[in-house]
């Protein structure tokens, strides 16, 4: 195997000449088909589930993605028997960019996720406020729907975090750099330091801080992310600037999880993170 882990996704991927990801369109054909069967109109399964007759057209089409709470009220008045359901994740996977997707189809089959963030808090760890304003700083500007994809897609991950079959463990490294920058403004910094210190106290979540007064450890070099899936096959992800590489060959694994291991060492310990994040919460 080489250095390059590819991973064939259902139907994530895009028609030539066709912005709309393919598992889109094909979700749309399969509502249409249960709605015709059920002999209503756009309209009327827009009134039953509480969405607009333009929002139902859309998805239909495949121009947009049909979200979580749609899909289980047109499960139940379409009587789908699961079969919108089965597509969703599917559905979600597809709102992140491209580059991202072949990772986030192995993080969402792995059992432990170790990660070190050297610039920002970590997406998983993100709010809904500070995802949408680091997609609103994206240069060249992105526009507002596809601003929106992004953070929904972002949003939709975190359900890893919570999740009860074969629950994934966690651990964040994050630069004590990223408590300070205060992305979105004051507010928006408080609540997601608020939010970081919730989701420290998970059973299945450790945050360390790695202080700005470690002058020098062994994650200067960028961000990781460190993978095991259930098969106990190792993975690395690195990404900058909208580029990201999975590794799996086993030798440069090895070396990306002994460099981990170091810089766990190396951070703060859980209890003094906790109280680093609370003092930075508080000065703002």
């Amino acid at each position: 195997m080489g250095d390059r882990q590819a991973v064939k996704r259902k139907g994530a991927g895009r028609l030539r000449g066709d912005d709309r990801p393919r598992i889109w369109t094909g979700y749309g054909k399969l509502l249409k088909h249960f709605r015709e069967l059920a002999g209503l109109t756009q309209s009327e399964l827009a009134d039953a589930v509480g969405y607009s007759c333009e929002q139902v057209a859309s998805i239909e089409q495949g121009r947009r993605p049909a979200k979580a709470a749609f899909t289980e009220a047109a499960e139940r008045v379409l009587n789908a028997g699961g079969a919108l359901l089965a597509l969703q994740e599917d559905v979600d996977l597809a709102r992140l960019p491209l580059f991202f997707q072949d990772f986030a189809a192995i993080e969402a089959e792995a059992v432990s996720r170790f990660s070190y963030d050297p610039l920002l808090i970590p997406g998983l760890l993100q709010t809904e406020e500070y995802a949408r304003a680091l997609q609103n700083a994206h240069f060249p500007p992105l526009d507002d729907e596809l601003v929106e994809e992004h953070v929904a897609g972002r949003m939709a991950r975190q359900a890893l975090i919570g999740r009860k079959q074969s629950p994934i463990v966690f651990v964040f490294i994050i630069e004590e750099t990223a408590l300070h920058r205060r992305v979105g403004g004051d507010a928006v910094m408080r609540r997601q330091l608020q939010w970081l210190l919730e989701c420290a106290q998970l059973r299945n979540v450790e945050v360390q801080i790695m202080p700005t007064s470690r002058v020098a450890h062994s994650g200067l070099n960028g961000a990781m992310v460190l993978l095991e899936d259930l098969e106990r096959r190792q993975f690395v992800y690195i990404e900058a600037q909208g580029v990201g590489t999975v590794l799996s060959d086993r030798q440069q694994v090895s070396e990306f999880w002994l460099r981990y291991g170091m810089l766990r060492s190396q951070a703060l310990d859980t209890e003094e993170s906790v109280l680093l994040i609370q003092r930075a919460a508080g000065d703002l």
